[in-house]
C-alpha cells in the first residue's frame, strides 16, 4: 500500500478535479459549458460540452474509485489534450491555430503559455502516469505462441 500510495494520490486529485470540472460544465452553462465551448470556437457546443462533462465526471469517478482506471484515462487525455490545442496552443504560437484564437494577453509564446497550461499540464502528465500505472497496454498484442 505505501509504494503505491504515491500513483493513488495523483489518481485521486487527478479524479477530483475531473469530476468538479463535469459538474460545473452543468452548473454554469454560460460560464463553462456550452457557452465556453461556443466561445473557444467548438462545432456543436450544445452537443459536445454535455457530451465531455458526462466524460468528465464517469471518468473522474471511475478514477477516484479505481474502476476501468486505464480506460478513463486514456477518455480524459482525449478530453485535456482537445482542451491544450484549443486554448493553450495559440498562446504558445500568438495567433489562430485553426478557428481557436488566442486570449487578449500581455505575452505570447512560451512562458505564457507553461504559465497559462499550468494546470491542463499537470492533468495531462497526471493521466499519463495513472495511465502507465494501471497496466493497460496499448497496441499491444500477445506474441501467438505466449499461451492464454
Amino acid at each position: 500500500m505505501r509504494k503505491n500510495l504515491p500513483l493513488i494520490l495523483i489518481r485521486v486529485i487527478v479524479g477530483l478535479i475531473f469530476l468538479t470540472e463535469g459538474i460545473l460544465k452543468f452548473l454554469y452553462t454560460g460560464e463553462l459549458g456550452a457557452g465556453r465551448f461556443a466561445h473557444i470556437g467548438i462545432p456543436l457546443p450544445h452537443v459536445l460540452a454535455p457530451v465531455v462533462a458526462v466524460v468528465e465526471i464517469v471518468c473522474g469517478a471511475a478514477l477516484i474509485l479505481g474502476l476501468y482506471v486505464g480506460d478513463a484515462a486514456v477518455l480524459l487525455l482525449v478530453v485535456i489534450g482537445t482542451a491544450i490545442v484549443t486554448t493553450k496552443v495559440p498562446i504558445l504560437l500568438g495567433h489562430p491555430l485553426w478557428k481557436f484564437a488566442p486570449p487578449r494577453l500581455e505575452h505570447y509564446g512560451w512562458l505564457s503559455f507553461v504559465h497559462e497550461a499550468r494546470t491542463d499540464l499537470a492533468m495531462l502528465f497526471g493521466l499519463v502516469a495513472t495511465l502507465l500505472d494501471s497496466g493497460l497496454k496499448l497496441g499491444r498484442k500477445r506474441p501467438w505462441y505466449q499461451p492464454r
